[in-house]
C-alpha cells in the first residue's frame, strides 16, 4: 500500500512539473512576444507618468507575484531608465511634452530628487510640464510641484504636512508577558535596538532624529517654494495648518494653478498640442518609452551594479545575498568589456558577515578596474560598510547615511513560560553547549563571547571606514556610534566624497577609465517569477516566499528575527529607519 501511495504522489509530482513547465513556457512565449512588439513612438505625443508606474532603483526590486497574472498591476521602471527617457524626450520631436497624472507614486526620496532635477533641466528646452492631481500625497505633489502648470481636481486634496517618525517602544510589553530581551550593541545612537531597552526616545535618538528630518524636510520644502514662487516663511504656514487639504485654499495660497476636472485638464493637454478635443492623446507611459531608447553599443561597457534591500548571507533574489553577490563581482572582475563598476548601494545593512564578505570581493574588484559607489535613499551600517572597497563615493543629498554601529538582538521567554507552568533543564557536554535557549536565553559565556564580538565587528567596522575616508580611529568613532546622517552632513563630515546623482557617478567612472563611447549594463538580471519558483540558486523555499510575499517584506524581517535561530543568534549591522515622503 505504501508503495501504490508513493507511486501515486512520483507520478503527481511529475504531471505537475510538466504542466508547470508548459505553463513557463507559455507565459514565456507571451512575454517574448510582448517585447518583440513595436515600441515605435507616435507623432504629438504625450510622456506621462500615471498611477500605474512604479519606480524602482534595482532590477532586483522588480519582484513579480508569481501567483498573479493581472495585466493592470503597475508597471515597475528603473529610475535610471526613466532618466534617461527624459533626457532623451528633450529633443524626442515626437514627444511634445510630460504629464504627471499621479496621486501617489511609489519611489523613494532620492528618486524623487533625481526625475525633480531631470524635469528641470527638461523644461529647458522648451516643452511643457503640466500635473493634475486629485487626492495627492505629499511625494506625488513634492514631484508634480515642479510642474509649469498644477491642476487640481475641485474635490481633491493635497497631503502638505511635513516629516515626522514614530517610535513604537516594546519593553514594558516584553516584561508584562514575560519575554526577556538580551540586547549587545556598540554605539550610543544605535537605536534599532532601543525600543527593546527603553519605554521612552532617549536624548540621543532624539537628536539624530531631529537632524535628519530637519535636514531632509528644509530642502524638500525649499524647492517646493522655488518651484511655485511661494516664501519659505508662507509655506511654513500653510503646511503647519494643512491648508493644503482644503482645494479653495491650495487655489489661494498658490499650490495649485487651477480647480478643474481631468476631462478639462485633457483638452487643455490638446490645445497645447494643437489638436480638437475630440482627438485622442497620443499617451505613453515612461516605462515603454524607455523600451524605445536605444542602448549604446560597443566593447567598452560601465557595469552598474545594483545592490537594494537588506543584506543577508546565502542565496536569494529579494534582497542583497552575499554567496549571489559574490558571483556577480567576480563576471565583472573577469569580464574584459567591463571598464568601470558603479556600485548602487540602496540598503540599511543587514548581516555583518554577510556584508564583510561583499566588501572583500569588492576590494578585490578595486584592484583590477575603477569602482565608484552610489548612493540611493539608504547607505547604512552595512550597507555603508560595503561601500568601503571603492575609489570615489557619491551620496545624494537626502541618503541616510552612516550608522556605522553593530548590534545583536535575543528574544527569550522564560518568565512567559514560568507563568504558563512551562520550565526546561538542559544537558550539556560543555560550559556553553546550550549557547541559545528559547526559554533561558544567553548561557553567561555566551553573553560575554557575543559582547566581544559585537566590539570587534565594530572594531573592524571603523578600521576600514578610516581606510577608505583617511581618517583616524577617533575621528570615524565621534561620527559614528551608530548615528545616521543625511547625505548633505555625510559631505560635511568626511563619509562620502561628493554629493551627485547616478548619472554623475557613471560620468566619473567613465573619466577614471579613460573612455568616451561606452554602454551602461546592469547586474544581477532581472529574475523572472519562473526562474524564482523553479530555481534552486536560492536558499529561502517555497513557504517562505509564500509568507513573505503574504505578510510583506518588512513584517517578515521581524518575524524572521525572532523565528530563526540564525537570524536572532547573528551579528547586526541595520538601521531602523525609513524616511518616506508619502
Amino acid at each position: 500500500m505504501k508503495s501504490f501511495f508513493k507511486l501515486v504522489l512520483a507520478n503527481l509530482t511529475a504531471i505537475f512539473i510538466v504542466i508547470a513547465g508548459f505553463f513557463a513556457f507559455f507565459i514565456g512565449f507571451i512575454i517574448l512576444a510582448s517585447i518583440s512588439e513595436s515600441t515605435d513612438i507616435k507623432s504629438n505625443s504625450v510622456l506621462t507618468l500615471d498611477l500605474k508606474t512604479t519606480i524602482i532603483d534595482s532590477p532586483s526590486e522588480d519582484q513579480e507575484d508569481f501567483l498573479s497574472f493581472n495585466n493592470n498591476e503597475q508597471k515597475s521602471v528603473l529610475l535610471y531608465d526613466v532618466l534617461q527617457a527624459i533626457d532623451k524626450a528633450k529633443s524626442d520631436d515626437k514627444i511634445k511634452g510630460i504629464s504627471i497624472e499621479a496621486d501617489n507614486i511609489n519611489a523613494g526620496i532620492t528618486q524623487l530628487d533625481d526625475i525633480r532635477n531631470a524635469l528641470i533641466d527638461f523644461k529647458k528646452s522648451g516643452k511643457f510640464v503640466y500635473a493634475y492631481g486629485n487626492s495627492v500625497s505629499q511625494g506625488a505633489y513634492y514631484l508634480g510641484s515642479v510642474a509649469d502648470k498644477y491642476y487640481l481636481n475641485p474635490a481633491g486634496g493635497i497631503e502638505l504636512k511635513g516629516l515626522s517618525t514614530e517610535v513604537t517602544f516594546f519593553k514594558s510589553f516584553a516584561e508584562k508577558y514575560g519575554i526577556g530581551i538580551q540586547v549587545i550593541r556598540h554605539g550610543k545612537f544605535k537605536a534599532a535596538v532601543e525600543p527593546f531597552l527603553k519605554d521612552e526616545i532617549s536624548p540621543e535618538n532624539q537628536e539624530q532624529l531631529s537632524t535628519l528630518l530637519n535636514d531632509i524636510w528644509n530642502s524638500t520644502s525649499s524647492r517646493i517654494s522655488a518651484s511655485r514662487k511661494i516664501p519659505t516663511s508662507e509655506l511654513k504656514t500653510i503646511t503647519d495648518s494643512l491648508y493644503s487639504y482644503i482645494p479653495n485654499l491650495s487655489l489661494k495660497y498658490k499650490l495649485v494653478d487651477q480647480l478643474i476636472q481631468k476631462s478639462e485638464y485633457d483638452n487643455i493637454i490638446r490645445k497645447k498640442i494643437n489638436i480638437d478635443n475630440d482627438k485622442k492623446i497620443n499617451k505613453i507611459s515612461f516605462a515603454k518609452y524607455s523600451e524605445s531608447i536605444d542602448s549604446k553599443e560597443g566593447d567598452n561597457k560601465i557595469a552598474v551594479l545594483y545592490a537594494s534591500g537588506s543584506i543577508n548571507n546565502g542565496k536569494g533574489y529579494d534582497g542583497i545575498y552575499a554567496d549571489n553577490f559574490r558571483k556577480e563581482i567576480k563576471k565583472l572582475q573577469d569580464d574584459d568589456d567591463v571598464k568601470a563598476v558603479v556600485f548602487r548601494i540602496n540598503s540599511p545593512g543587514g548581516s555583518a558577515n554577510a556584508s564583510d564578505e561583499i566588501l572583500f570581493e569588492m576590494q578585490q574588484l578595486k584592484r583590477k578596474k575603477p569602482v565608484v559607489i552610489s548612493f540611493g535613499d539608504y547607505a547604512a551600517s552595512g550597507g555603508y560598510y560595503i561601500a568601503m572597497g571603492a575609489d570615489k563615493i557619491f551620496s545624494e543629498p537626502n541618503t541616510l547615511t552612516g550608522s556605522i554601529g553593530v548590534f545583536g538582538v535575543i528574544p527569550y521567554f522564560k518568565d512567559l513560560a514560568a507563568k504558563n507552568g512551562i520550565r526546561s533543564d538542559a544537558v550539556t557536554t560543555n560550559a556553553n553547549s546550550n549557547m541559545i535557549s528559547a526559554i533561558n536565553g544567553l548561557s553567561p559565556g555566551t553573553l560575554t563571547i557575543m559582547t566581544r564580538s559585537v566590539e570587534s565587528t565594530y572594531q573592524r567596522f571603523v578600521h576600514f571606514v578610516t581606510q577608505n575616508r583617511k581618517k583616524t580611529f577617533e575621528q570615524i568613532d565621534a561620527v559614528g556610534g551608530g548615528r545616521i546622517w543625511s547625505g548633505v552632513r555625510a559631505k560635511e563630515i568626511g563619509l562620502v566624497d561628493e554629493l551627485g546623482t547616478l548619472q554623475d557617478a557613471i560620468n566619473y567612472a567613465a573619466k577614471s577609465a579613460n573612455i568616451k563611447n561606452y554602454g551602461v549594463s546592469a547586474y544581477p538580471s532581472k529574475i523572472s517569477k519562473f526562474e524564482q519558483i523553479f530555481s534552486s540558486e536560492t536558499d529561502e523555499d517555497f513557504s517562505t516566499r509564500v509568507i513573505k510575499n503574504k505578510i510583506g517584506k518588512d513584517n517578515f524581517r521581524l518575524f524572521q528575527q525572532i523565528t530563526e535561530p540564525n537570524a536572532k543568534a547573528e551579528v547586526k549591522m541595520e538601521t531602523p529607519f525609513s524616511i518616506k515622503l508619502n
